[in-house]
């Protein structure tokens, strides 16, 4: 299995304090990879790592077997990594077919698969104001998606949704994922959803990774329970 990114060592530091420690996560094609962990356990600094927002203290990142460590958001967000955010960032007074088409540069073709990949086929020709919470969710990631993305970094977003609205957003997510043979990362404090779709879990504690591990084992895992999910339950 081909792995899209990967990183080495990863450290980030705030004078004394240390946010990351030695963080080594693989991120693979065709995966849907989740990180979860208490609060403070160093999640958005990671995603912030990532996409390009924070530069580590030491260690690497690599996208497609490249270094990617100094590179800016800009340079990742051209070359295929996109991020969405907690909060959605959406443009409320345009259509859901003008903000695809923008974001994608025209490329009408692909508007269609990720509008359909994300159940908003129906929904396009309406103004984002106008349509539910949970459908602006859809076109937020639909956006990270369209510009012809590799991989996506998707910082917890079933924030503000139902149980059942989180299940057809993961559900779309890891559809097109396996069928465009893309990679995601996402950060999401709903357990539940990242243990039923998501096909590898991180679990992060103070800054370090406790495991990473089949979904399976990692709800088994003791530091798992004593460090999160007997809290968190």
């Amino acid at each position: 299995m081909t792995t899209i990114l990967r990183t080495e060592g990863v450290c980030v530091r705030y004078g004394s304090v240390k946010a990351l420690t030695d963080v080594a996560i693989d991120v693979c094609e065709g995966q849907v990879h989740g990180v979860i962990g208490p609060n403070g356990a160093g999640k958005s600094t990671l995603m912030n790592v990532l996409s390009g927002a924070q530069r580590p203290s030491h260690g690497r990142v690599s996208y497609q077997g490249q270094d990617i460590t100094r590179r800016t958001v800009r340079w990742r967000r051209r070359h295929g990594i996109s991020r969405s955010f907690q909060r959605t960032s959406i443009f409320a007074a345009m259509t859901v077919r003008e903000q695809l088409a923008l974001t994608s540069r025209d490329d009408i073709a692909h508007v269609r698969v990720v509008a359909d990949a994300f159940g908003l086929s129906g929904l396009l020709d309406r103004r984002a104001d106008a349509i539910s919470y949970g459908d602006q969710r859809r076109v937020d990631i639909a956006l990270a998606v369209v510009g012809q993305s590799r991989l996506l970094l998707l910082d917890e977003p079933a924030a503000g949704l139902t149980a059942q609205e989180t299940a057809d957003l993961f559900g779309h997510v890891t559809g097109l994922v396996r069928e465009e043979g893309l990679a995601a990362l996402i950060v999401e404090h709903d357990v539940e959803a990242v243990f039923g779709w998501c096909d590898m879990v991180t679990v992060l504690d103070l800054g370090t990774v406790l495991t990473s591990d089949l979904p399976a084992a990692v709800r088994t895992d003791d530091r798992v329970i004593a460090a999160y999910l007997g809290t968190a339950a």
